[in-house]
């Protein structure tokens, strides 16, 4: 069994085929998927395909990119909106700094909203960060001993200080195509070094971020079997420890699951 930690099944790349990319991922062996939320205005629809399956999830946040866009956003409406047994998850949130999309504090008064959601609610969160490692490494460090968290560090490509750092807080990390790109070395090496065993999961993030030998083109969830094949040679495993770790992690993190 596989499970799809991370997708974008809502996005408009999806709009004319999304019935053939649903069974070519069965026919892949992906059981599970998560629909992840990056804005308030597409909430409904993401909520509307993890209604369309059994085994399909969703998550309920503002990507840092729309910060700016969002900063009407309460905490109250956060926990309101994850109060569906299908939400499993608040975000996707966080801090990029390599586009600036959004100004830096807004993203920051932001992501605060998002984790102050997580703890009243007791769901992990998605967490996205892009060349701000000193800021997400100051924010995870006070936020967490105010009061502790689960979360989950997605698409990783920040540098090793954060990741041990999200480790030692007992952080998940999801691994997707980018491990398979030539020039991502420095990612493989921290997927090696870095990630425990017991608390990576795989992802996709389609449609973008598709792993060789489909790099460039429209990412989907069947492509899954190749990013677990990556993730099994860094780590040593066989594609069958692959798929048992990180389902079981997975199911650790995201408790409101269910699983098939």
């Amino acid at each position: 069994m596989l499970v799809e930690s991370h997708a974008n099944l809502h996005h408009s790349d999806f709009a004319d085929d999304l019935s053939d990319v649903a069974l070519r991922s069965k026919a892949a062996g992906v059981e599970t998927i998560v629909n992840i939320c990056c804005k308030m205005e597409e909430f409904e629809r993401v909520l509307t395909l993890s209604l369309s399956n059994i085994n399909t999830w969703c998550t309920i946040g503002v990507h840092p990119h729309y910060a700016a866009e969002h900063q009407w956003l309460a905490v109250e409406t956060l926990v309101e909106k994850s109060n569906h047994e299908k939400v499993i998850a608040i975000g996707e949130t966080g801090l990029d700094y390599h586009y600036d999309f959004s100004p830096r504090d807004v993203q920051i008064a932001n992501f605060q909203r998002h984790i102050e959601a997580a703890k009243t609610t007791k769901l992990p969160i998605v967490i996205h960060t892009r060349e701000a490692d000193a800021d997400m490494m100051e924010i995870l460090s006070c936020e967490y001993k105010k009061q502790s968290f689960r979360f989950v560090l997605h698409s990783y490509t920040s540098g090793a200080e954060l990741a041990k750092l999200g480790s030692g807080l007992g952080g998940y990390f999801s691994v997707n195509g980018i491990s398979t790109f030539k020039n991502a070395q420095s990612v493989r090496d921290i997927i090696k070094e870095h990630m425990p065993d017991d608390r990576i999961m795989l992802e996709t993030d389609c449609p973008y971020l598709a792993p060789i030998p489909h790099r460039g083109k429209r990412n989907e969830p069947s492509y899954l079997p190749l990013i677990r094949d990556q993730l099994a040679s860094i780590k040593g495993w066989s594609a069958a420890e692959a798929e048992l770790l990180t389902s079981q992690a997975f199911f650790d993190l995201f408790t409101r699951a269910r699983r098939p």
